[in-house]
């Protein structure tokens, strides 16, 4: 049996993925802005989080599942949304969403996917969001939510954070291109060739949008919004306050503020804003079943995974990615019995202590 089909841990993922997949690639889908230190950064705060575990508990049941915008999931685990797949597998987007699904997960499917919104709707078996950029066509931008509207996607999830692309080391060491075979395929007519990602990015994405886009985007469909890239507690506010239904909590990976404020550091100032108003989420170092329960303690409704999964594409397609999430979800419920929690909203603050016994 393969460590892909029967993983420890996602690490025993993530060492198959290196080498099946060429250096600039592996660079690209792992590195972070200037010198990581928010990449490591992320890590770093869900490891100043101590979990105090309660005894003589009734765990003989153990329920994790729970909704999100009304969609019921297996576990607070989803699949955060993320570009170009088809560079970590030739199955891609189309394989990740099955997974999910398999697994009774959430997947949030990127504006900048490698096959279009519409094909991987329809390999999908569980509830599906579409991240959306807004593009400096107005007109583009509304078509997509059109489409995604259409294709049975339930929520819009607007990036906030990258109106350009960070300063990214490693991509410009390599001067990364798309590969020939790989684009945006629900931007008809455009191609990455000849054009490093973040030139692309800034021919098609509005440096200019504001609140007041929020607040448009909001009144083009009844689909949910969730804006996606807060770190303030002003800005949790104000996107409440434009109309979004959630907030995802979320500093891009680390790949665009280098020095950026780790998101579970920056989780409970947006709670305190927002209060019972929306659904709030977080991602960012999302690496364990353990991290997933420190989430939950903290008062997040769910942890968003990302570049594990990719780990997983490369590693073994579609079996890969389930084994991924499969890894957490069985961490997390076994973590939760030992904690004394049988289901995820027994999962509250006194549950964690801030620094880790050595």
């Amino acid at each position: 049996m393969s460590v892909a089909a029967n993983p420890a841990s996602v690490y025993d993922i993530a060492r198959l993925a290196r080498t099946m997949l060429p250096g600039h690639i592996w660079d690209y889908l792992n590195g972070g802005a200037g010198q990581e230190r928010t990449l490591g950064a992320n890590r770093a705060a869900f490891h100043r989080l101590s979990l105090v575990p309660a005894v003589l508990t009734d765990v003989s049941r153990r329920d994790l599942r729970t909704t999100l915008l009304g969609a019921e999931v297996a576990a607070p685990v989803a699949v955060a949304p993320m570009a170009y797949h088809r560079l970590a597998h030739v199955d891609a987007e189309p394989a990740t969403v099955r997974a999910a699904g398999a697994e009774g997960l959430l997947c949030v499917v990127s504006t900048f996917a490698s096959h279009t919104l519409e094909e991987i709707a329809a390999e999908a078996t569980g509830p599906l969001w579409f991240q959306l950029y807004c593009l400096r066509d107005r007109g583009l931008t509304k078509d997509l939510v059109d489409r995604a509207r259409a294709a049975g996607y339930r929520a819009l999830v607007l990036t906030a954070d990258a109106p350009m692309l960070g300063y990214r080391d490693r991509d410009i060491r390599t001067g990364f291109q798309l590969p020939a075979h790989v684009r945006p395929a629900n931007l008809a007519g455009t191609t990455g060739s000849g054009a490093t990602v973040a030139e692309l990015n800034s021919v098609l994405v509005d440096p200019s949008v504001t609140w007041r886009d929020v607040a448009w985007l909001r009144g083009l469909s009844d689909l949910p919004v969730v804006v996606k890239g807060v770190l303030r507690a002003a800005d949790a506010q104000r996107a409440v306050d434009h109309g979004a239904d959630g907030v995802l909590v979320s500093n891009h990976g680390g790949r665009q503020v280098d020095g950026a404020i780790a998101t579970m550091r920056a989780l409970p100032a947006v709670l305190d804003a927002v209060g019972d108003r929306c659904e709030v989420y977080v991602d960012g170092g999302v690496r364990r079943g353990t991290d997933v329960l420190r989430a939950l303690a903290s008062g997040a409704r769910a942890a968003f995974v990302g570049r594990p999964v990719l780990w997983g594409l490369a590693a073994d397609g579609e079996a890969g990615v389930r084994a991924v999430l499969r890894v957490y979800s069985e961490e997390l419920e076994l973590t939760m019995a030992a904690c004394g929690c049988p289901d995820v909203t027994s999962a509250g603050p006194e549950l964690l202590a801030a620094g880790v016994d050595d």
